[in-house]
């Protein structure tokens, strides 16, 4: 049965306040510690035909903030932030990313027992080699924040001045080119932090097989997880880690669930008036306004299940796994 397009409400984009008027960057501090682990519950599978009921989307209410929407300091999510005590830049900058995914308590009455513990919501930034990995960490039965990971990556087979001009052209228009080139790091430095940061939450080991643990990446769309981290993984002369094996395309859960296609992460907001916080294809920024499209589902009864997995013995064989989806 077709439903009805929600009425599209067009909201102003919150501009991102980063500027060059950042001090300068002072030594980097050591990394925050995590947040208690919470111990990993097992929750009953649910099959896929739990999902037909199909609600039509639920228009969220406003989220209560008391003070004035700021950016994320992007040294903060880096565990890099040495201005902390510094009340201008507090009061300039958030080091709060709960803030910005709050969960009230009429968007927890509607969610259902998930077959994972934990989302890992990921948006790569970065056309010719990657430039930026975050990924929030959600919890799949209160929707929470549980942690997050980010880290800006640099290059590793173009010259100084094609970097350059990259990250000029990438992030000098959010003003954010300066913290890019004070922190970024090798992509295989990037992801030995956060093979530590998944062990710290106990989602991966090798004593767990390689997979991940009642975890799951969360996507918009399959080019991160299908096409770039591979190509990366062999620019940098690595092998493709086994906790990249399958993840889960929102926009193929969203078709499944609403009867209506999407193409992006904003259509899918505009649909579900979801005001934009933040600056669109800003990595961290994409990633937040990713897991609010995710929490609003959840919200609504949505079953976040696996969409692609990789096959075990051919790697760069890709089974996707519902009959609709994106192509």
């Amino acid at each position: 049965m077709a439903f009805p397009r929600a009425r599209l409400i067009t909201l102003p984009l919150l501009p991102s306040l980063f500027s060059t008027t950042l001090k300068p960057f002072l030594p980097i501090s050591p990394l925050l510690p995590p947040p208690p682990v919470r111990s990993l519950a097992a929750f009953a599978s649910l099959s896929a035909s739990e999902t037909q009921d199909s609600p039509a989307p639920r228009v969220p209410p406003p989220r209560k903030t008391a003070e004035r929407w700021k950016p994320m300091c992007l040294y903060y999510t880096q565990g890099k932030c040495t201005m902390m005590e510094d009340p201008m830049h507090m009061e300039k900058f958030n080091h709060n990313c709960s803030r910005d995914l709050e969960v009230t308590n009429s968007m927890s009455n509607g969610i259902h027992f998930q077959n994972l513990d934990f989302f890992l919501v990921l948006d790569l930034e970065g056309k010719v080699e990657i430039l930026e990995f975050p990924v929030l960490m959600i919890d799949a039965k209160t929707m929470n924040v549980v942690d997050f990971f980010h880290r800006f990556v640099r290059p590793t087979e173009m010259s100084e001045t094609r970097i350059n001009e990259y990250i000029e052209g990438k992030y000098g228009k959010f003003g954010v080119d300066r913290v890019w080139h004070d922190t970024a790091i090798p992509f295989k430095d990037v992801l030995q932090q956060f093979e530590v940061w998944l062990i710290q939450h106990q989602l991966w080991g090798e004593e767990l097989g390689g997979c991940l643990n009642r975890a799951a990446f969360v996507t918009c769309g399959n080019w991160d997880l299908k096409t770039k981290v591979p190509q990366q993984c062999k620019v940098s002369r690595m092998k493709l880690p086994s906790y990249f094996m399958e993840w889960i395309n929102i926009k193929d859960v969203y078709l499944n669930f609403y009867k209506r296609r999407a193409t992006g992460m904003m259509t899918m907001m505009k649909e579900l008036q979801i005001p934009l916080l933040g600056s669109h294809h800003l990595g961290f920024d994409d990633s937040k306004n990713i897991a609010r499209v995710l929490q609003h589902m959840l919200a609504d009864g949505a079953v976040i299940q696996i969409s692609a997995r990789r096959n075990p013995d051919s790697p760069e064989n890709v089974e996707f796994l519902f009959k609709n989806r994106i192509r």
